[in-house]
């Protein structure tokens, strides 16, 4: 019988050893290390094993059922991430799974981070050690459906598997393919980071196009609550207007120039505020 990381097989416990047991396949012998048994093992007993390299780079044998097993893809857990090696995950065994640094961008920072989770397929490397690699968008397609048309303008929640240089793609936990424009997102993103946006187009095809900026008139209400409270907090009365240069006020607001004047216009329009020479006036102070 052929042996194989990552492979299931049923294999009869020939010995007892200080820190296992010792199985066989008829001319080859595993160990099975104490830490990896579950329940009772007895000599002469055959058990199903499933079967990886350990520390050493020997081939062992473990009794604890691995997330992802040999030709098979599933989300894994990011546990570690090693700068010239890779990224570690978690498939349920003693040992971690590598994800190799050649299936990771170029650029590090888009590295996933412990917790992460990503997408993978166990294969074996030129020795016949396990490694993952990254699910490509053509792996996705037998678990993945079309999205919806009243899915438009809706929360989704998704786990970025692939970046390009305008954006990121994901699949939601819905099933969904999605993609996320550059321009769409609101902080730089990583491949196997978790995100939660809104679907601002669907498309024909079924997927789903995404931005992480808030709706306007929720950003515009925010705003417009900043630069009242801080009217507040100056006895009513702040030398800011709509004429301010756009610098100020990113300086002061952190807004842009065109989201203060939208969220100032809101404020007069609710009659909460006027402007008097130069000046923005809460009207109760009037």
């Amino acid at each position: 019988m052929s042996l194989e990381a990552g492979t299931k097989v049923q294999m009869k416990v020939e010995r007892k050893a200080p820190f296992g047991y010792f199985l066989s396949s008829g001319d080859t012998d595993v160990l099975l290390h104490e830490s990896d048994t579950e329940g009772e093992v007895e000599i002469g007993d055959t058990i199903d094993v499933y079967l990886y390299h350990d520390h050493q780079d020997r081939l062992a044998a473990t009794q604890h059922t691995p997330h992802v097993l040999l030709g098979e893809f599933s989300w894994l857990e990011v546990v570690d991430i090693h700068p010239r090696m890779g990224a570690f995950l978690n498939n349920g065994m003693r040992k971690d799974l590598l994800l190799p640094a050649d299936q990771l961008p170029e650029i590090k920072d888009k590295w996933p981070r412990a917790g992460d989770r990503v997408y993978v397929q166990l294969e074996h490397d030129k020795q016949g050690r396990m490694l993952a690699v990254l699910g490509k968008e053509e792996d996705f397609e037998e678990i993945t459906h079309p999205a919806p048309a009243d899915l438009f303008n809706q929360d989704v929640t998704g786990y970025v598997y692939k970046i390009i240089k305008i954006g990121a793609f994901l699949l939601t936990e819905g099933q969904h393919l999605g993609f996320l424009h550059k321009d769409e997102t609101t902080e730089p993103l990583r491949v196997g980071q978790k995100v939660t946006a809104r679907v601002s187009r669907v498309r024909e095809d079924g997927r789903i196009n995404l931005t992480m900026k808030q709706r306007k008139e929720v950003s515009y209400s925010q705003d417009a609550e900043t630069i009242y409270v801080y009217l507040q907090n100056r006895n009513g009365r702040m030398p800011y207007t709509d004429k301010t240069e756009p610098d100020i006020i990113k300086q002061k607001f952190g807004i842009s120039k065109a989201a203060f004047k939208r969220a100032l216009g809101k404020l007069m329009k609710e009659k909460k505020v006027y402007q008097e020479d130069g000046w923005t006036i809460i009207t109760e102070n009037k």
